[in-house]
This record gives C-alpha cells, structure tokens and sequence, in this order.
C-alpha cells in the first residue's frame, strides 16, 4: 500500500491538468489556469494527505506545498508538449518549403 501515496502525487498533476483543460474550454482568461490548478492542487494534497496514510506529506504545509507543485507541474508538462508539437509542425513546414524549391 505504501505505492498509493507516492502514485498520488503524480495522479494531483493528472487530475489538476484536466481542471486546467476544463477551465479553458470556459473561456477563462488563460493567465488564470496556473493560479487555478495552484489552488487546485493545493486542495488536493491535504485532501490526500487526511486520506492516504502513505501520503508523503505529514503535515498540512508539506500537503499543501506537494498540491501546489503538482498542480504547476500540470500546466509546464502541458506546455512541453504544446512547445514540442509547435517545433514539429515548424519543422514539418520547412522541410516542405525546401521540397517546394527543389
């Protein structure tokens, strides 16, 4: 069992990404989402941690602390992958202009 409070440290990211996604669809001002999914995250680390006995915070600062960075990390790891599709397509179109002029 003691795998489950260490899962829920990632699973707050997951779940605090969807809210973000959510949030968006809402057509919330975009500076918002990292403030959002914060607050978000902070909520869910003490929730896990009066919850999950094998949470890895013992206190409600540490729960706190381990929500808002899940949370954050939610909208970086979202925009890695924005960034990265976005140099993929910018590749993708460079190499098509350079067949284009061959």
């Amino acid at each position: 069992m003691e795998i489950l409070g260490i899962v829920s440290v990632p699973a707050i990211a997951v779940i605090c990404f969807l809210i973000g996604e959510g949030v968006k669809a809402a057509k919330v001002d975009k500076c918002w989402i990292p403030v959002i999914v914060g607050g978000c995250g902070a909520i869910l680390g003490v929730v896990a941690m009066i919850t999950m006995p094998d949470f890895p915070a013992n206190n409600v600062i540490l729960a706190l602390a381990y929500g808002i960075v899940s949370g954050l990390a939610s909208t970086g790891i979202h925009q890695i992958f924005k960034q990265w599709s976005k140099r993929e397509d910018e590749t993708e179109f460079a190499l098509e202009e350079k067949d284009n002029h061959n």
